[in-house]
C-alpha cells in the first residue's frame, strides 16, 4: 500500500482539487452550486491525475528519464518497487475510475463533458506516452495550463450550471498559472538529467534563465488576474488570495537562487501555493455570492 500511494504522488493531487473548489466558487457567484455534479467533478479529476501520475512513471522509467542520478522524489517502477505491467494496470483501473465520475457528469451536462474527459484521459496518457510525449516535446507547459486551468475551472463551472461565465474563465488563468509553475520548478531542477534522455521541456530549450523568467511571470499572472475577477464581480472579497503574496516572493527568490535537490522543498511549497491560493480564492468567490 505505501509503494501504491508513493507511485499516485499526494502531493500533487492538489493540482486536481483546486480547480474544481474555484470552479465550485464560480458558480456560487453565477447562479448557484450543484453538489452531486461538484462532488462527481472532484472525484473525477482526482482519478484522471492519479491516472496521470502511473502513466508518468511507467513511461519516465521505459524511456530512461528516471534514473539513478534523479533528483526529484523516488519513482515506483524506476526503482522496482513495483512492475510496469502493474502499473499498467492500475493505470487503467484509474482512468475507468474517472470514466464512471465522466460518465455521470455526462448524462447530467451533456456531450461537450464526454469530450473534456477524453481528451484529459488522452492527455494524461500522451503526456509522457505515445509516439509524441507532450512533457518530452516542450508542450507540458501548455498542457497543464489548458487542462488544469481552463479546461479543469471552466467545466466544473459548466458542470453545474451548463454554461461556462466569465467569472470562471477569469479564476482559471491564476489556478493553471500556479498549477504550471510547479512543472516549471520540476523541469528547472531536471533540466540536465532530462537533456541526456532528450526531454525537450522549456527549461532544456530556454535554459535557466528562461525557466526563472517563466516561473515568474506566471506568479505575476496569477496576481495580476485579480484586479479583473474584481471588476467582473464587483466584490472586494476576490482579493483575498493577495494574502498569500509573501510566500510567492519568497518562492520566486528560491526558483531564482537554488539549483538541483534543494528545489525540491520549492516544488513542494509551490503546490502549497497553489493550495493556499486556491482556498482563498475559493472563499472569497463564495463570499462573493
Amino acid at each position: 500500500m505505501k509503494r501504491w500511494i508513493l507511485a499516485s504522488r499526494p502531493a500533487t493531487l492538489t493540482a486536481a482539487v483546486v480547480p474544481v473548489a474555484v470552479g465550485t466558487g464560480c458558480a456560487a457567484v453565477a447562479g448557484e452550486v450543484a453538489w452531486g455534479p461538484a462532488l462527481a467533478a472532484l472525484l473525477g479529476a482526482i482519478w484522471i491525475q492519479i491516472g496521470t501520475n502511473f502513466a508518468n512513471d511507467v513511461y519516465d522509467a521505459e524511456k530512461g528519464a528516471d534514473t539513478e542520478e534523479r533528483l526529484g522524489p523516488t519513482r515506483a517502477v524506476a526503482t522496482g518497487l513495483i512492475t510496469a505491467a502493474a502499473m499498467r494496470r492500475a493505470m487503467v483501473v484509474a482512468f475507468g475510475l474517472a470514466t464512471l465520475c465522466g460518465a455521470y457528469l455526462t448524462w447530467v451536462a451533456g456531450w461537450p463533458i464526454l469530450a473534456i474527459g477524453v481528451a484529459s484521459i488522452l492527455s494524461g496518457i500522451a503526456y509522457t506516452g505515445g509516439p509524441y510525449p507532450l512533457g518530452y516535446n516542450g508542450l507540458g507547459d501548455v498542457f497543464v495550463m489548458l487542462f488544469f486551468g481552463f479546461v479543469a475551472v471552466c467545466g466544473t463551472a459548466y458542470v453545474q450550471l451548463l454554461e461556462v461565465p466569465h467569472v470562471a474563465i477569469l479564476a482559471s488563468i491564476p489556478v493553471g498559472a500556479i498549477a504550471t509553475a510547479i512543472l516549471v520548478v520540476n523541469n528547472l531542477r531536471d533540466r540536465e538529467t532530462d537533456a541526456v534522455v532528450g526531454k525537450r521541456t522549456l527549461a532544456v530549450r530556454f535554459g535557466r534563465r528562461g525557466a526563472i523568467l517563466e516561473y515568474g511571470l506566471l506568479i505575476a499572472a496569477s496576481y495580476g488576474t485579480l484586479g479583473a475577477l474584481h471588476g467582473a464581480t464587483g466584490s472586494a472579497w476576490v482579493w483575498l488570495p493577495a494574502l498569500s503574496a509573501p510566500l510567492a516572493l519568497v518562492l520566486v527568490r528560491q526558483v531564482a537562487t537554488r539549483h538541483g535537490r534543494p528545489l525540491n522543498a520549492t516544488l513542494a511549497r509551490t503546490a502549497q501555493l497553489l493550495l493556499l491560493f486556491g482556498a482563498l480564492l475559493t472563499a472569497g468567490l463564495a463570499l462573493s455570492a
